[in-house]
């Protein structure tokens, strides 16, 4: 296994493998960029096949968090990562202290919060043995899923305007994949909103929640991707838009927190010439680390909540801006975040220089 040679590594500052004797633990740290600021990313537990399968994962997920951080204006850069384990057997106080004591060998280039798999608890534990730890309830921030799904509602609600030219959800077909915390959540905004629900996850005791509470309708996981509706919400795992899924889709609209939608930027083309329209992931799952990035002593909920609220604004601008430039939706929100990376470089450059002549 190369680090080097994967296709998913792109110029990332550091990928660290840790391994600890006394709890088992297995964890791989990928920080991509710190241009902006420290890498800030969350901690996904999940069972791999494979080493290979974790470090694909961590690296494709770090480039995420860099672009994501960027698109949405905040002074952090790109991270995360991988525990290898089963998160429903696995997990102890003690494993995710020993993850605490690796995070902490970084001093502060990376900081963790939560993702699929662990939770506040979990981070908590860890925060036994690093202070480099966020969305915990220390911050006063807790879990931020409730704003990684606003976020998500509200990049929704802007691909509906934009594409079915509609000022609401009423009676709009929404098929969601994954009844997590934030996909659940994403469900109830939009029941809220008059939208109808059809719902699938691999935990039946989720979508029987959604179907008693929320009057969603179920379907077989294998079929979610090709339900005859308006949007299509992916709020799993990534790699969902693909050279399978693709040609059997019948929503118009691609609108989900899942991480890393596209199995490969050519399907976000694919996407384009039949005419689906892509809401880019990481533009509109940015609630939580924007949510996390409030935390502190001076911690506003509601100020934090009206600022995700944004990334409304934000998908309408890349969709604007791909529908005139002709483009796909991702390579817009890829440019709008490089040109914030690149522009944060230049500036450091020339203070550079300036010190260098004045010094």
């Amino acid at each position: 296994m190369s680090v080097f040679a994967s296709k998913d590594f792109d110029d990332h500052e550091s990928v660290l493998f840790f391994h600890d004797r006394n709890t088992g633990l297995k964890a791989i740290i990928a920080v991509h960029d710190t241009t902006l600021g420290p890498a800030l990313g969350g901690t996904r537990m999940w069972a791999y096949r494979n080493d290979e399968e974790a470090l694909e994962d961590v690296l494709r997920l770090s480039r995420g968090m860099t672009y994501k951080s960027s698109l949405a204006g905040l002074n952090l850069g790109g991270g995360k990562s991988v525990i290898i384990g089963n998160a429903r057997t696995d997990k102890s106080e003690a494993l995710f202290e020993a993850f605490g004591r690796a995070v902490d060998t970084l001093g502060g280039k990376y900081i963790a919060a939560e993702d699929v798999g662990t939770s506040v608890a979990d981070l908590e534990a860890a925060r036994h043995t690093t202070p480099h730890i966020a969305g915990i309830s220390e911050g006063k921030v807790g879990d931020p899923s409730p704003a990684t799904a606003w976020g998500v509602f509200n990049g929704l609600l802007a691909a509906a305007e934009f594409r079915l030219k509609r000022p609401d959800l009423k009676g709009v077909r929404v098929a969601v994949q994954g009844l997590g915390h934030v996909g659940y959540g994403l469900c109830e905004y939009l029941a809220e909103a008059g939208a109808e629900l059809v719902v699938s996850d691999i935990y039946d005791k989720l979508v029987n929640k959604a179907v008693q509470n929320l009057g969603a309708v179920a379907v077989a996981p294998e079929t979610i991707t090709s339900q005859d509706v308006d949007i299509f919400a992916p709020c799993a795992l990534g790699a969902i838009l693909n050279d399978k899924t693709i040609p059997d889709m019948k929503a118009t609209i691609v609108a989900g927190s899942a991480n890393n939608q596209l199995a490969e930027p050519r399907h976000g083309i694919d996407l384009m010439n039949r005419n689906i329209l892509y809401a880019p992931d990481y533009a509109i799952n940015a609630g939580g680390i924007i949510i996390i990035s409030h935390e502190g002593p001076g911690f506003n909920r509601q100020k934090a909540m009206q600022e995700v609220a944004g990334i409304h604004q934000t998908a309408l601008r890349i969709f604007e801006r791909a529908a005139r430039d002709n483009k796909p939706t991702g390579e817009i929100a890829d440019t709008l975040a490089w040109e914030r990376i690149e522009a944060a470089r230049a500036r450091k450059h020339e203070n550079t220089k300036i010190r260098k002549i004045t010094g």
